[in-house]
This record gives C-alpha cells, structure tokens and sequence, in this order.
C-alpha cells in the first residue's frame, strides 16, 4: 500500500482472550459499510483492492489488519471523511460499535451452500470445532505465559524505586504537554501497533513513528513501571485535551506499550522485546528506566532465577504460536471449501457496488476494477 496509509491492529490473540479495539478504532464514524458472508468469500481482498486504490488516489486510509494473517484486512477508514468498512464476522463479536449510518453488503450472495457436498459439510462442521478448540489453546497457553511473565516481573518489582519512576513521568509530563493543553478534555484513541500471529510476534512500529520528529525508545525489565508510566502520560493527554494514540499490549490487553501524539510529532514506546528497536536518526532517545529507578547489580543478583524463568516464558509463547499456526491452517481449509462454492464474478459485481457506495460519499475517485 502507499505510503499514505497508516497500520494497525484492533484486535489481538492475548493472554486474555480474542480481545477488540473496534468500538475506540472505528468509533464515530460517519458511515460504516459492513461486510457480511463466511471467510473465503473475498471480503479482505475487496478491502485490500479498494484501500490500495484509496490511496493512489491520495487519500489517507487507516488499514486494520487480521492478527490470524496480517497481510489480509479486517477493515479500513477512509480517514478525512470518517467512512469505514470492516468485516462482518469481526463486527459480529462487537456488538455496541456504532456509526451514524451503518450499511450491510452481503457477499453471502455470492456463496452457493449447494455446491459444498454432504462429505464437505460434514468436514466444515468438523474444522469449526477444531478451529474453536486451537483458539482456546492459544488463549490458555498465552494465559499461562503471562503468568510466568509475572513471576518475571516479581524479582524487579522488588528492586524499583517508585518514587523516582513518579519523578521520571511527572518530568515527562511536564516536558511533553506544557504549552499544548486545551480546557476541553480529550479521548484517547485504543489501538494495538502489533499483534501475535501464526508466525509469531508481528509489529507496525517502524510505519506508524517514521514521521514522528522524535521517538522516546524506553528500556528497561519485566515490572520497571514502562507500562504504569505510559497509563500516566496517557491520563494527563486526556485530561489536558491532547490527542493521543493509545496502543495496547499484544500479550496483555490492560497494559500499554505506546503512544503517540500526532500534534506533538512524538512516539513514547516500551522498546523491548518482541518488539525491541533502537534510535537510528535524529529525533530519537533512550529513556532507561533500570538505570534511572531500580537497584544497581538487580540482574546479577538474580541472574540464574531469571534465566530460569525466560526459559519457560519462551516455551509457552512458542507452545502458544504452533496453536495459533494450527488455527490458520484450519481458518485456510474452512475458506477453500468456501472459495469452491463462491462465484467470483458476483463477489466482482459486490466490489463495484461498495466502491459505488464509497463514490457516493467520497467524490471522484477513479474506478478500481
């Protein structure tokens, strides 16, 4: 896609669950075109055609990808005109979204149920339940990571010194935001930047802050406060009325891995892994909470209990990975059996019409099939 399109996530395989972001993603929108008919009838790549060609028109589009293959969309917004499109079967799981106008496309109609056979029928009925059960082993296995995680976090915790990491937020605070707040407050904006996938941890970092004047890379261990400092800079954005991007860990849904404040050029971001990078350029900065708040020598200390339990974090997110892979390669069998019984030249016709409707509302863009 074109460089005027910016990617997210909004939903994510955590530790919590199948967990959504849609309601704040797609929240007030204009209009909302909704997608519905099973996986394997073209839904994503009608998306895909019609955001490509969004933006060789040069409008910004803002492109929700499948954390299950994040190639493919779930959905996208055309930005200045806040007109979405999403995926039915996403738009299933949240029921409160909401938009002033909300318009359903059945590609259903192009779905033919007679032409899946008797043997076919019984395979599918067989591939949702096993597609269920390798969901639910992914969640739990991911589940049990993060409490290993916590057991992490327990032997830094121990060593923080919280009044410094106050200090280090409230100077961030006062840096960031003095000069730039209004008297109405704001709402910050749940996102996820990255997601786990069938091939493991996957991120949009690098895209969503290359335009960013600075990038403030923060370093630190398991329970060194990154995240509760990220939770405070994102409360004060919103009480001083400054737009903030607030985006999610992929893991742990209740805790925050970035922000960014597009009116301030900036990006603050836990900058480890799986989703570790360092400055390159101009504009960036380290900001090392185990140097500036916790106890010298913590690593030493307590190397060979930490080594232990690194070890068997990694094995239940690899455990949790092949879970999610055997999971896609249900989703990939469902949607050819779909595929077989669908005719494209009706899901083509489907296309034209979404493109009609978005015509409608956008004005002058070209055709696109």
């Amino acid at each position: 896609m074109a460089d005027n399109a910016s990617h997210y996530f909004a939903r994510g395989n955590t530790a919590r669950g199948a967990h959504f972001l849609h309601q704040s993603a797609f929240g007030g929108l204009n209009k909302l075109f909704v997608l519905t008919g099973p996986q394997g009838t073209g839904k994503s790549t009608v998306m895909r055609s019609l955001a490509d060609g969004l933006t060789k028109e040069g409008r910004h589009v803002q492109c929700y990808h499948s954390p299950l293959r994040p190639e493919e969309l779930d959905g996208f917004i055309v930005t200045a005109l806040k007109v979405g499109v999403i995926d039915g079967r996403v738009y299933r799981g949240i029921p409160e979204l909401e938009a002033r106008e909300i318009d359903f496309i059945d590609f259903g109609q192009a779905f033919d149920s007679s032409l899946i056979s008797s043997d076919n029928a019984r395979e599918l009925e067989a591939l949702e339940g096993k597609l269920a059960d390798a969901y639910s082993q992914a969640y739990e296995t991911f589940s049990t990571a993060l409490q290993i995680h916590d057991e992490w976090e327990k032997y830094y915790i121990a060593s923080m010194d919280f009044a410094k990491a106050d200090r280090i937020a409230d100077d961030l605070i006062q840096a960031l935001y003095t000069g730039h707040d209004s008297d109405t407050p704001a709402a910050g904006r749940h996102l996820f930047f990255g997601a786990a996938t069938p091939k493991g941890a996957f991120d949009f970092i690098p895209g969503l802050t290359a335009r960013l004047d600075r990038r403030i890379f923060i370093k630190g261990r398991p329970g060194s406060g990154k995240s509760t400092m990220l939770k405070k800079l994102a409360a004060a954005a919103e009480q001083k009325g400054i737009d903030v991007q607030i985006f999610h860990c992929g893991l742990d849904p209740n805790s925050l891995d970035m922000l960014i404040f597009p009116q301030l050029g900036t990006a603050i971001f836990d900058s480890t892994a799986p989703h570790e990078y360092f400055p390159e350029r101009d504009g960036d900065e380290v900001l090392d909470v185990y140097a500036l708040a916790m106890s010298p020598g913590t690593d030493e200390a307590y190397a060979a209990e930490i080594a232990a339990i690194k070890e068997r974090y990694s094995a239940k997110m690899k455990a949790a990975t092949a879970f999610l892979a055997e999971a896609e390669a249900m989703d990939a069998r469902i949607r050819a059996l779909h595929a077989a019984a669908t005719d494209y030249a009706r899901v083509a016709q489907l296309q034209q019409e979404l493109q009609t409707a978005l015509i409608e509302r956008i004005g002058g863009m070209q055709p696109l099939i």
